[in-house]
């Protein structure tokens, strides 16, 4: 079997979308499972809309993803440049073969005059396509004498090189997802291949460079696939083995129809972006999901199931697992709709599976970096270990756990109207006495003499309980009750017991 080799070619135009990072996964699955290679290559024809830190965005967040290449112009390979720009000396030769094989040929018509033809069909409720009909009547080599053309580039008029697509031709081209897929040629426009200013266009590079690097499938978008009976006849052209293509599912927004887009994820509170972007051009800036707040095994996991299923009742998934189960075979056709809920669900579920002293080194630093607090590992690891399975996300964890680290000035009024009553200080100040007693203050010495002390008083479990909560807590949150008076401590305890005492009476 040949070998697998695919490859991720996205252009640096702006921030990733997730469905690229999709796309690049499922190629990553893909060549992992069958023990292929990954090439990176960035595909910046189009200088017109370069942005700057674009490449550089895309490489740290697939790295922050956890997706490896195994050739790039990062890690090296005996297959670059594996940036178009500095392919650029490659490309005029295959424009030229195509020329001389008459598959292609040279047009001089301006933007404006392209415009002109446009506003006309558009005026009679028709629609210009640069094809096989209109090219006979058009400012080209097919319409022109070869002393015409070559005094138009001798003089340096401005043209471009258009590829010629046969006419009355069924193309009957193979999706590994969506199976037989025909076309029709006569629909087709002649698009432009090269260009004046010596780039080619994505199409004529996407192919040379994909046969020069070898790529055995193509695995990409579905708003690519109008371009496939394109790139399967320039292969044809050219005499060259064309790669097995596989066109992705799009990601549906969460309500309605469409592709998923930045502006669903501004107006439902959501990242469509790995990684959080600020744009130089415009300064504009977009929600990331490292910034977040999610694990990229999260991540990574949530975007596998959009579009993909295991056929099992599986849903989480190491990266490992993924290159295991993963084939195209049992990628969907259809668009696969982005669920926020579910996603929030996924890092709650990498949350659990991550040690209490992972956790609570995130937590360490959350606290630092949000609430200026200093906190001992040990105890950030001890609070996260208490309530991690209470929250989505580590910075969560302060709403559910701040009572650890400031004893509250104020006191929850629904509590206190339904836990407070006439008698409560009095009870506050008897369970004050019992804790005192307490030694060592462990959870379990804790729990046995609280229990037995209310017990034996034949006191209401619920009310003590309740009421000592809401002295060291201010609410009626937390933990189990025991759990919280360990870490606070004895001291600390018993002061929060007089101070609610004082303020409550």
């Amino acid at each position: 079997m040949k070998e697998v080799r695919v490859r991720f070619a996205p252009s640096p135009t702006g921030p990733l979308h997730i469905g690229g990072v999709r796309t690049a996964l499922y190629n990553y699955l893909f060549a992992k499972k069958n023990g292929g290679k990954m090439i990176l290559r960035i595909e910046d024809t189009d200088q017109t809309r370069f942005v700057p830190g674009a490449e550089q965005y895309i490489v740290e967040s697939l790295d922050w993803c956890g997706i490896k290449f195994d050739e790039s112009d990062y890690v090296g390979g005996a297959f670059g440049p594996y940036k178009q720009s500095n392919r650029k000396h490659l490309y005029k030769q295959y424009s030229d073969e195509l020329l001389a094989k008459g598959c292609a040929y040279i047009a001089f018509d301006t933007a404006e005059e392209l415009d002109k033809y446009r506003k006309e069909a558009e005026a009679n409720k028709q629609t210009f396509i640069y094809n096989c009909q209109s090219r006979k009547h058009l400012r080209n080599s097919l319409t022109m004498s070869k002393e015409e053309v070559d005094k138009l580039m001798a003089d340096g008029t401005p043209y471009t090189v258009r590829f010629m697509i046969p006419e009355n031709r069924e193309i009957v081209m193979h999706d590994l997802i969506r199976g037989e897929v025909r076309v029709q040629t006569n629909t087709l426009d002649d698009k432009v291949l090269f260009k004046s200013d010596g780039m080619p266009t994505y199409h004529l590079a996407n192919i040379v460079d994909d046969h020069l690097m070898q790529i055995s499938h193509v695995i990409r978008g579905e708003e690519w696939l109008p371009s496939m009976p394109l790139h399967v006849m320039l292969y044809e052209a050219f005499g060259w083995e064309a790669p097995q293509f596989a066109h992705l599912p799009l990601l549906l927004k969460p309500d309605g129809n469409g592709k998923l887009s930045k502006r669903d994820g501004d107006r439902l509170g959501f990242p469509v972006f790995p990684m959080y972007w600020v744009d130089p051009k415009t300064g504009d800036t977009a929600m990331g999901y490292k910034q977040s707040g999610y694990y990229p095994e999260a991540f990574i996991n949530m975007l596998a199931l959009l579009g993909w299923n295991p056929g099992t009742e599986q849903e989480i998934f190491t990266m490992d697992e993924l290159i295991q189960a993963f084939s195209l075979e049992r990628c969907s056709k259809s668009g696969a709709k982005f669920n926020v809920e579910k996603t929030k669900w996924f890092n709650h579920e990498w949350l659990m599976r991550k040690s209490n002293e992972e956790v609570g080194k995130d937590y360490q630093a959350w606290l630092k970096a949000e609430k200026n607090l200093d906190v001992p590992l040990d105890f950030a690891v001890k609070v996260a270990g208490l309530v991690k399975d209470r929250v989505n996300f580590v910075k969560e964890i302060w709403d559910q756990s701040f009572f650890f680290f400031e004893a509250p000035t104020e006191y929850d009024p629904v509590t206190v109207k339904k836990r407070w009553k006439e008698n409560s200080a009095e009870t506050m100040l008897k369970v004050k006495e019992v804790i005192k007693g307490i030694e060592p203050f462990s959870l379990a010495n804790i729990d046995e003499t609280l229990n037995n002390w209310i017990t034996s008083n034949e006191l209401n479990m619920g009310l003590v309980m309740n009421g000592l909560r809401l002295m060291v807590v201010g609410a009626g949150k937390g933990p189990h009750i025991g759990e919280i008076l360990e870490l606070l401590g004895k001291e600390e305890t018993l002061k929060r017991i007089d101070a609610g005492v004082k303020v409550l009476g």
